[in-house]
């Protein structure tokens, strides 16, 4: 595979700021609103991990578009005019009233938020410090009402026959091929499902509030209406296209089932260039769609939020820190699939330890730019001025154990056995931080094999049951441990002279080690793990299980 050269949102951003350099139409529209990356999320329940791959590749182009001298923003909308269309599964049949209605207009399932759309899209943004995600949030239905769509829903309703023609030719004389492409709110009884728009004539529509779904029911209601300042929203596919112009949008990306052939981008692209005269935004180019993003799944299920599946965004941080998560989103390119499994611990502990060799790549001198580049996009906080400490996952859940899930205690035994010498305030904070996480791990998600309990005295019935070349060699470990002191790779090498000596196997010296410390067969690498329990500790308990032996 050929080496990388540039990370992928410096390309983006390149692309972005070259397209707009030759084009004088977009030299008008950034010289006005900057260079506006922009992404929409419906806010029809919990708002799923999946999600956050969109967010986090508007987030990185914004900064690069930035590090190119641009002045960029991502803009991330609320699309909450969109009609509430199936049952929330998190919420009971009281609210099936509000089927057919926009999610603004629904009450909030919670006190403190304004809405129902207010509550849920607030539920995954209100974590966005704590992912480093820099977005400007706002809400598509106070656009509509504000007037901002206005120009955008008369020049496609004044070329109405224009946008039926886009929707006969991909799917057939249905739907908006048929009828006009606008959703009026029914002012009787607000819904904006039910409704549709038969006429178009001096700037007010005729629409009936009938049975358009098969979801919810109209109330009859029927008449003219202004279809500006509110009074009703543009169908998904041409909102999208009416987005761009209005926003002065020159990058937008969404996963790749929305970019195939004939998808909602096909639609958004044609409306753009054929009714609107606006170029459509970066990955596409005129009419072709380009390419999406890959799919975030969480092991091997990708997520829905209105069918209310998967793992949500609020949630994804009890499982991985943000800080590891965005990181596996901006070393994998858009095209890649991600795949994450907070249960599976190779996953886990070959995160960490990628993260670890990429904050160690980028402060070693020389060093591979993209890789640095890499961690510069990665960081959910300021860039620490020189490379904090580590520890691996791995070994910070043994110590944790040790300490007794006392991160305190698990430090100061850190320091006592040299793991921790003169620590900044820095290393502390990034060792905390990483006990923390273990001890949640090992608490909840991590298997058996990575569990233990430390002996406070060994197991009289445990002991008894080894054999005597076993028994010999707990003997002469413990006066090894008296007699001298070692590092791991020395003491791992005398192991090897005490298996020799006690004349046992391999399997069975280790296991009697085990069995005299944490009462199993298997545990944690044992030279590490004696040094990290500390010697006196260790020396105590084979001393226990020795006077056991007879």
């Amino acid at each position: 595979m050929q080496k990388e050269s540039m990370h992928w949102a410096d390309r983006i951003a390149l692309q972005v700021k070259q397209r707009v350099e030759k084009n004088e139409f977009l030299k008008k529209v950034v010289k006005k609103n900057g260079c506006i990356v922009y992404d929409e999320k419906t806010p029809s329940g919990t708002i799923h991990v999946g999600s956050a791959r969109g967010w986090v590749i508007h987030d990185c182009v914004a900064k690069a578009l930035r590090d190119l001298g641009a002045k960029a923003k991502f803009i991330l909308s609320s699309d909450d005019m969109d009609p509430y269309d199936k049952p929330n599964k998190e919420l009971d049949e009281s609210w099936d009233k509000y089927l057919g209605m926009p999610f603004r207009d629904i009450p909030s399932p919670a006190e403190g938020y304004k809405s129902f759309a207010d509550y849920y899209f607030s539920q995954a943004t209100e974590k966005f410090r704590e992912w480093g995600i820099d977005a400007e949030l706002e809400s598509t239905g106070e656009r509509y009402e504000d007037g901002s769509f206005n120009e955008q829903i008369k020049t496609i309703l004044d070329n109405a026959d224009k946008v039926k023609k886009i929707y006969a030719e991909l799917y057939g004389e249905k739907g908006y091929a048929v009828k006009l492409p606008f959703n009026v709110k029914c002012p009787e009884c607000g819904k904006i499902a039910t409704t549709v728009a038969a006429k178009w004539e001096n700037e007010e529509i005729y629409f009936e509030c009938g049975n358009a779904v098969k979801f919810a029911k109209g109330c009859s209601h029927k008449g003219w209406i202004s279809p500006y300042n509110g009074n009703g929203k543009l169908p998904w596919k041409v909102e999208w296209a009416a987005k761009w112009p209005m926003k002065g949008v020159v990058y937008e990306i969404a996963g790749k089932d929305h970019f195939t052939k004939g998808s909602s981008r096909t639609v958004a692209n044609r409306i753009a260039v054929d009714v609107l005269d606006y170029p459509p935004p970066l990955p596409s180019n005129g009419y072709k769609e380009g390419k999406g993003y890959e799919f975030f799944t969480v092991g091997g299920a990708k997520m829905s939020t209105s069918k209310g599946e998967g793992m949500a965004f609020k949630d994804i941080t009890k499982y991985a820190p943000a800080q590891m998560l965005r990181y596996l989103m901006v070393k994998s390119r858009p095209a890649a699939v991600i795949d994450f499994d907070p249960y599976n611990e190779h996953d886990l502990l070959l995160l960490y330890d990628r993260f670890d060799k990429n904050e160690d790549e980028y402060f070693s001198r020389g060093g591979d730019k993209v890789q640095k580049r890499v961690y510069e996009l990665s960081r959910t906080e300021k860039l620490p001025k020189k490379k904090p400490v580590h520890i691996s996952l791995n070994n910070a859940a043994t110590m944790v154990q040790i300490a007794l899930y006392d991160v305190g205690r698990a430090i100061e035994i850190m320091k006592k056995q040299g793991m921790l010498n003169k620590p900044s305030k820095q290393d502390i904070e990034a060792v905390k931080s990483r006990l923390e996480y273990a001890k949640k791990w090992i608490r909840n998600f991590a298997p058996e094999q990575y569990k233990f309990e430390l002996n406070e005295k060994a197991d009289k019935r445990i002991i008894s049951s080894l054999s005597e070349n076993q028994k010999k060699a707990l003997r002469l470990l413990k006066e090894r441990l008296e007699k001298n002191d070692y590092d791991e790779q020395g003491l791992f090498n005398e192991f090897y002279r005490i298996k020799e000596e006690a004349n046992t196997g391999t399997k069975e010296f280790f296991s009697a080690a085990y069995l005299a410390l944490i009462s199993k067969e298997r545990g944690p690498k044992l030279a590490p793990f004696i040094l990290q329990i500390g010697k006196e500790r260790v020396i105590k308990l084979l001393e226990d299980a020795v006077s056991l032996t007879g």
